[in-house]
Formats: C-alpha cells, structure tokens, sequence
C-alpha cells in the first residue's frame, strides 16, 4: 500500500485493539501511516466506522489486510470518480491471491441480488470461480461493491452513518450499497483498477460464525431494504429456504451447522424491532431496483448455470 504510485491519499490503520505488537511494528517501519487506536475489538463495521473521522480526503477507501495492490491501483478508481458525479462508491477488479488468473470470492468483478437477495458476482456464482480472460473489462453499474476494497465518497458515507454496527461482519458493505442506490445514486466496478485478495483472514470459510453471519445478516439486509410491496414474500420465501438448507446440513451430518442457522434465525427474530426501526429511516427511490428478475438458485442448482452470462 505505501508503494502505491499516486501521490494524494493517505493511510489509516484501524486498530481494533490489538495485542500482537502489529502497531509497533507498523509505526517503527513505516512512520507516514496514521493510527486510528481503539480500546475494544469493534469488528469490520465498528474499527471502519470509528476510523472515518481521522480521514482527510473526499474519497474513503475501505482495504481488508489481507489484499496485495499494485501501484497504480488507485488511478483507475481515481479516474472512474471523476468521470461521473452520480458514482457514489466503487470497487476494483478482485482476484485472488493464491490464484492470480481467478477472480476472488469477495466481489470478483462486481456484486449483484438475485430476486431473493442471494449475494453473487459477475466472475464468481457460489463456490464456481471463472479464470479472468478480460470477459469483464469494462465499467458497468453493480448492485454492491466488496468491502475488501470499497471505495465510497465520505460524505454520501456520512450521510448514511456508515456501516450498520449491528452487522459486525458479513453483508455490511451489500446493506450500505443498497441504502446508496435507495438515495439513487450509482454503485460502479472498474477494471482500471486491480487487486489480489487472500480471504478468509476474519472468519474462516464455513467456520460457524460466518454461517451465522451470512444467514442473520442476509435477513437484516432485506428487511431494511426490500420496497414494502415485496417484504413479507421475500422473507417469508427466505426463511423457509434457509430450513431447507439448515435441514440439509443435519442430513449431511453438520449438527453444529443446523444449529447455527436455527440461532442466526431467532437472532434475527429476536432483532427486528431493531431493525425495522432502521428500516424506517432509510430513503427508497421507487424507480430503482436493487434485484435481479431470477432465483440463483433454480439457476445454478437446477439449470446447471456456472457463469454470470448465462444466468440471462
């Protein structure tokens, strides 16, 4: 990152109260980078959230710890901004780190929702990964942006009081790019700009909490989001697909993991007075629509459908 070949942006570590003598480490090798120094563990959403206010500049670029940039990185996502006013956030191109032909898990070459707000990304559909040929080089609108390297303009960031706390980790960035395009404004990928990500560095994948996470927070996503018109069908339909799932990893001989989705199911339960009162608050343009018109699922699981062109 200190090797990035632009000259007007600056570094803050968010330290979410460590103990490993990374701070240390970081301020002795390189002094330039700022420290934004917290007394707890706040997570994703918190540590973020809580290092804003140190930010000097117009454009907050939010960078897990586990991405390798390259040094004109920054220009492509510079570039793209200037173009067009309406863009409110973006993300880079994202491959991976260990297979730097492949687009990565985490955003690949832009995120999309499917009609019941199933996460996938052009270049990456579930666990099915496409080797990046330039099949995807070029700027399109994206329903979300991945938060390993989200770049958003601080004052539409501010206006939506950041990320949800409540999410912790998990769909955070998904959420904040929907209350975006809910405001109308425009959430772009640009492949200008490139990164490598390792993954996997918070929660590892399948590890319990991130079940939780994924199955809570997909839930608390859509009911802050979806138009009224489509709240309570869409949950509805979800909740009885989530059992579905958590019935087939009991089958499957996953018992903790059938659990975990019947806690992150009470959980959301349990919060949505919470939710709801954040629901009210949010600011919906009735002529945007954050869904895709087709189920992933029937798509990937019953039509054999593997790569993002051919879901349409």
């Amino acid at each position: 990152m200190v090797e990035t070949d632009y000259e007007n942006f600056e570094i803050i570590l968010a330290d979410n109260a460590s103990t490993d003598g990374s701070i240390e480490w970081v301020k002795q090798h390189f002094p330039t980078v700022k420290i934004a120094s917290f007394d707890d563990n706040y997570g994703y959403t918190g540590g973020n959230n809580r290092a804003v206010p140190f930010a000097t500049k117009e454009i907050l670029l939010f960078l897990n710890n586990d991405v390798k940039v390259v040094p004109e990185w920054l220009k492509g996502l510079n570039t793209l901004f200037e173009t067009d006013t309406q863009i409110a956030a973006a993300q880079p191109k994202i491959l991976s780190y260990k297979q730097p032909d492949y687009f990565e898990y985490a955003g690949a070459a832009g995120g999309f929702l499917d009609n019941l707000g199933y996460p996938f990304c052009r270049g990456r559909l579930l666990d099915t990964y496409e080797k990046d040929e330039g099949q995807y080089d070029s700027v399109v609108d994206i329903t979300w942006a991945s938060g390993a390297a989200l770049a958003i303009k601080k004052k539409i960031f501010d206006e939506l009081e950041g990320f949800d706390e409540d999410f912790e980790f998990h769909m955070e960035e998904i959420d904040l790019c929907w209350r975006v395009i809910n405001r109308g404004h425009t959430v772009k990928f640009t492949p200008q700009s490139i990164v490598y990500h390792l993954g996997g560095g918070s929660l590892p994948m399948g590890s319990s909490r991130k079940v939780y996470y994924n199955f809570r927070n997909n839930l608390f996503m859509l009911w802050k989001n979806l138009p009224s018109s489509q709240l309570w069908y869409k949950i509805v339909t979800r909740l009885v697909l989530d059992q579905i799932a958590a019935l087939r990893s009991l089958v499957s001989g996953r018992p903790n993991e059938f659990l975990t989705i019947i806690k992150a199911h009470l959980h959301f339960i349990f919060g949505l007075a919470k939710v709801h009162r954040k629901r009210k608050l949010i600011t919906r343009n009735p002529d945007t629509n954050a869904l895709q018109p087709f189920s992933l699922v029937w798509q990937y699981f019953i039509r054999g459908k593997r790569k993002y062109p051919e879901l349409f």
